[in-house]
């Protein structure tokens, strides 16, 4: 709320300082003042329109590059935490959300809600398994819209930026030529400064969508990576729900795998031999 509480005031400020300055200072600006400054006071009203459409959008773009890149990084660092917290966990009752936080949270939210409704009723273990695994999927897929707001912005701009500034171009080298029909000459000195105006604005479309198209493609990547690690939350959570499914299951038996015998009896074997080993060392070594 706060950001876009001054990304407003910085819009205001931004139009209220182009409109006024427009407008005094064109009075005493030079003639031909081939400065970005001079040539945008010198500018047909619609090529300046498109000017401080194109400025908004380039201020929005970084805007939005600030202030995403800092929730991101914040979201991913502690989804992060919290992965790495559920693998070390052997059940639910061992999750500590006090030191846990962001919006990852409401996957184990999510969970405990699912529980306190089913044990209301009769529950199925393959039943509880789908509706637990409906609420993640439904969870995540509102954490990442939510991750994505701002990116369509960046992408209108993006497409839309480099063609209102054509536009623009092409509104200005329009008057120029209306100018060079009502003078009546094609001295260059008097065509050049309303075309220079004209592909003025041409490139302020080019500096708002470049960034733009930059920012939303390195947002993307950042976004997939951070679905990565929410995907990795969803089925820790679903893992520790069949480990406690389970342990209350009567039909369950105890885990014992031949891998982990056959690897328990070599790493005796060898510890045997190696205690074999050692008096001969020893004997060797007094002769």
């Amino acid at each position: 709320m706060f950001a876009k509480k001054c990304f407003h005031f910085v819009l205001l400020s931004a139009i209220s300082f182009l409109l006024f300055s427009s407008e005094v200072a064109a009075k005493v600006t030079p003639a031909h003042d081939l400065s970005p400054w001079g040539m945008y006071l010198a500018a047909d009203n619609v090529v300046k329109s498109v000017m401080i459409g194109l400025v908004l959008a380039s201020l929005a773009t970084w805007t939005i590059l600030i202030y995403k890149t800092i929730q991101l990084r914040r979201a991913k660092k502690h989804s992060e935490q919290l992965y790495s917290h559920l693998c070390e966990c052997a059940s639910f009752d061992h999750i500590d959300m006090r030191d846990q936080q962001s919006q990852v949270l409401r996957l184990v939210q999510v969970c405990h809600q699912e529980f306190a409704l089913s044990l209301k009723g009769v529950v199925s273990e393959s039943g509880l398994k789908e509706r637990v695994n409906a609420r993640l999927e439904r969870t995540k897929a509102s954490i990442l819209a939510q991750s994505n707001q701002g990116t369509g912005l960046l992408a209108t701009i993006g497409s839309v930026a480099p063609f209102i500034g054509l536009f623009g171009t092409v509104w200005g080298i329009m008057n120029s030529f209306i100018g060079i029909a009502e003078s009546q000459t094609t001295n260059l000195a008097v065509v050049a400064p309303g075309i220079a105006e004209a592909l003025l604005a041409t490139a302020m479309g080019l500096v708002a969508a470049i960034p733009a198209v930059m920012t939303y493609n390195f947002f993307t990547r950042v976004i997939n990576s951070y679905k990565a690690v929410l995907t990795d939350i969803t089925s820790a959570l679903m893992i520790l729900l069949s480990r406690e499914l389970d342990q209350t299951n009567e039909s369950a038996k105890k885990l014992t795998l031949s891998i982990l015998t056959t690897a328990n009896e070599n790493v005796a074997n060898e510890t045997h031999i190696t205690e074999e080993r050692v008096p001969e060392t020893v004997q060797e070594a007094s002769i």
